[in-house]
Formats: structure tokens, C-alpha cells, sequence
């Protein structure tokens, strides 16, 4: 008997380029994906950020978790740079990764360059 429609959470179990950004979202891998995304060594996952919200050590959870694959980090933090709280800076450090702010557009282009280098990069990326 059909139980009605099933939530999940958003994963992409897989690394991949991303090809498109805009219109408050991405494309990557024949798929597209509505919101923002972060893009870690265990695939790519649905993050419910935007510009408005604060970038917290509690909001880059699940990178810090994965930190032992991730080298450097790639923030988008939308149309405008933000600068990463000191806080998160150090909490990042603390586990071996190096963060570099940007806009989502220069982060999407850096992290697609790094990722065919087979580089240890992450992206967490705020749609535009």
C-alpha cells in the first residue's frame, strides 16, 4: 500500500563538475538541483543556506565532519563577498582546511578546475 509522497534529503552520491548556476540553483551530472549545495568528497548535498543566513560553524556541519578529505574549501557566498567569521575560519583550520572565500560564480569556476586537477576540494556553494 503506497504510504503518499516521501521527503529526502538531497544527495548526489558522487563528484562532479558543476555545468550551470543561476536562476537560484545548479545543474550537474544530467540533474538540477533547486537551492543551495555543498559539494564534499561524499557526493553532492541539498544545504539549506542562503545570503541572508549567517555563515556558522554550525552551517558548514557536514564539512567540518568530512574535513579528513578536504583540503582546501571554496566558499560562494553569493553575489557578494563575505568574509568568513573568525570563528568559522579557525574552526575550519583546526581540522587541516584551508577556506577561500568568493563570489558563486569565481567559486563554481575554481572548484570545477580543481576537481579535474583531482584535487582534495570541497564547495559549499549559496544559489544565486
Amino acid at each position: 500500500m503506497a504510504k503518499g509522497i516521501e521527503i529526502r534529503d538531497a544527495h548526489f552520491p558522487g563528484r562532479a563538475p558543476i555545468d550551470t548556476y543561476g536562476n537560484g540553483g545548479f545543474r550537474f551530472a544530467d540533474m538540477s538541483h533547486r537551492g543551495s549545495i555543498l559539494c564534499l568528497p561524499s557526493g553532492i548535498h541539498g544545504w539549506d543556506m542562503d545570503m541572508t543566513k549567517p555563515l556558522s560553524v554550525e552551517n558548514f556541519r557536514r564539512v567540518i565532519d568530512e574535513a579528513a578529505d578536504i583540503e582546501v574549501l571554496l566558499v560562494g557566498t553569493g553575489t557578494e563577498l563575505r568574509r568568513l567569521p573568525a570563528e568559522l575560519r579557525a574552526a575550519l583550520k583546526a581540522r587541516g582546511i584551508s577556506s577561500d572565500p568568493m563570489s558563486t560564480g569565481a567559486a563554481v569556476r575554481t572548484f570545477n578546475i580543481m576537481l579535474s586537477e583531482q584535487r582534495a576540494v570541497a564547495a559549499a556553494l549559496i544559489a544565486v
